[in-house]
């Protein structure tokens, strides 16, 4: 037994220099670098270079790691792989959320540490691949037919609409290249029969601003030319409540027909020829022109073509026109309305009933042109307004001005304009000034009215005194003479004397030859009245002789004193 251990021992002892040696020299497997990750449309490729090319049967493995994830997992596609690649697509993550990857090198029981990869998001990091591109001939015309990069049910794109520009040339001259822009099936016109011509197509997604790579080039030969050409020269207006479209044709005695497509019908990447449809009105007419008519508050695209039959033939289809409503919409005038101050005006401008009803006033605000002038000049002021209400200031009170405006649609898709409006005048009102002046008029006015009354009256009165006197009754004049009278209304160089009388111890026989001489005067006045005026000569005379005896009754109570009378 204690040989047996022995010689174990000395097999050990005798070994041990040799593995000892071994494992000193082994060199310790380094992780892969240069690791990136390449996605095209839904193919998803890991990449990396070796760090030890001159160690052998090496491996290496990857793991993934989504978020609220916290254990790494193994990735499908990409255990114990031998070369310098893989291809993890059988994942399908969710390519808009982020993924980490991490890869290690592998050799029996040893492993190298991990290299971990930039966490990323797969649709940013995602390339666009070439479309499938299949091709059909005509005479003059080449159909095209285009599948979208990816696969049919892609998870990369299955939500994004791709444009796509392709690239042709003639086969024996590759120096007359043409790029068009095209739909996922269309047609590229104005070719040469019996030609060979090359293509080839990219597509594009505009708003991630990703571009893919052309497909491979494909070829192919137009046809003989047909017997019946299609009709040329398509174009469409719009005229009052419909839409006319109209196109040039050589030959008589031809029946044309009209179809249209939805625009929509041409993202689509399947077979839509069966989704043409006639319009009404439009078939198996004589003359080179059809109306159409409008849909109220329709906005939609649509693409018409047409072809040409003489009963025996039919011609191929004519080049499709595209025909959107809203660049066909006609603009119609605006409406104005005016309210005016002393020195400005307010504009009230608003689209028309039926201009409303229409999809471009309803969807782009339009740009207002107003022109407005003095009624009596032709000199024209303009002024561009966004806003519907505003006022145009510094004008002049009391001033006739005249307004028309029109609207403008003009940004990248559109640039129209309507005509101009009927024509609104309007006169501002009075200003401040004349509001003082109107007022201090009044008031002058009102205050000169009375003075004037009051003048006029007053002279009416001296003119009635001095041309029409007044009738004096007559118990007033027969206190007067008849010269006394002569001296209040004329004036005369002679000095009149007046009669004095001294009466001493006053008697009866004075008092009577006083009365006597006073009835004598009031006589000769009474006289002198009646000439003047014949209507009170009765009634003086009875005056006269009362007054005689109301005399002498006072004569005969006077006191007798010493007096003197005049």
């Amino acid at each position: 037994m204690l040989a047996l251990l022995g010689a174990t021992t000395l097999v050990l002892v005798a070994r041990a220099p040799w593995v000892l040696p071994a494992a000193a020299g082994v060199e310790k497997l380094k992780s892969p670098q240069n690791v990136e990750v390449y996605i095209m449309d839904d193919n998803f490729i890991l990449k990396w270079n070796r760090s030890n090319e001159s160690v052998g049967n090496v491996t290496f493995s990857a793991e993934y790691q989504m978020p609220k994830m916290d254990n790494w997992i193994k990735l499908p596609g990409c255990q114990y792989i031998t070369s310098t690649k893989c291809n993890f697509s059988s994942l399908k993550p969710n390519v808009y959320e982020k993924i980490k990857l991490r890869i290690r090198a592998e050799k029996g029981n040893d492993t190298s540490s991990w290299y971990e990869v930039d966490s990323f998001v797969p649709f940013l990091k995602a390339q666009v691949g070439p479309p499938e591109v299949h091709l059909e001939a005509e005479d003059k015309a080449i159909i095209i037919n285009i599948s979208p990069p990816g696969t049919k049910n892609s998870i990369m794109w299955n939500q994004e609409d791709f444009k796509y520009s392709l690239v042709i040339w003639k086969n024996s001259s590759s120096i007359e290249e043409r790029a068009e822009t095209v739909h996922a099936r269309d047609k590229i016109y104005k070719l040469s029969p019996e030609t060979i011509y090359c293509l080839k197509v990219k597509a594009e997604l505009y708003l991630q601003m990703k571009v893919g790579v052309y497909s491979p080039v494909h070829c192919i030969s137009t046809t003989v030319e047909n017997k019946l050409l299609p009709p040329e020269n398509i174009e469409i207006s719009a005229k009052n409540h419909s839409y006319v479209l109209k196109w040039d044709y050589a030959y008589l005695n031809v029946t044309f027909q009209v179809q249209r497509l939805h625009a929509y019908l041409k993202r689509d990447s399947e077979n839509y020829s069966d989704k043409w449809e006639s319009i009404p009105n439009c078939e198996d007419i004589r003359i080179t022109q059809c109306v159409i008519p409008q849909k109220k508050s329709s906005k939609e695209i649509y693409f018409l073509r047409v072809r040409a039959s003489d009963g025996n033939n039919t011609s191929l289809w004519s080049e499709e026109k595209k025909f959107d409503t809203e660049q066909q919409t006609i603009m119609l005038p605006p409406v104005i309305n005016i309210k005016s101050s002393s020195d400005s005006m307010r504009i009230y401008v608003s689209d028309s009933e039926e201009s409303e009803k229409r999809p471009v006033s309803q969807d782009y605000p339009p740009i207002y042109e107003i022109v407005f002038w003095k009624n009596t000049s032709n000199s024209e002021r303009k002024i561009l307004e966004e806003n519907a209400d505003f006022t145009v200031p510094n004008l002049q009170p009391l001033t006739v001005y005249c307004v028309k405006a029109r609207a403008h649609l003009m940004n990248g898709k559109w640039n129209k304009s309507s005509v101009f409006s009927e024509i609104v005048c309007e006169k501002t009102k009075p200003g401040h000034t004349s509001k003082v002046r109107l007022i201090a008029g009044i008031c002058t006015a009102l205050f000169a009215v009375p003075v004037v009354i009051c003048a006029v009256k007053g002279l009416w009165r001296c003119i009635n005194y001095v041309f029409f006197p007044s009738v004096k009754l007559s118990h007033v004049a027969e206190y007067f003479s008849e010269q006394t009278l002569k001296n209040l209304l004329l004036s005369t160089s002679e000095e009149q004397t007046e009669r004095c009388f001294i009466i001493e111890n006053a008697n009866m026989i004075s008092a009577v030859e006083e009365t006597n001489q006073i009835d004598e005067d009031n006589k000769k006045y009474n006289s002198q009245t009646t000439q003047d005026s014949g209507n009170y000569s009765n009634e003086d005379e009875n005056n006269g002789s009362k007054t005689s005896e109301e005399l002498l009754q006072q004569e005969i109570i006077w006191p007798e004193i010493n007096s003197v009378y005049c």
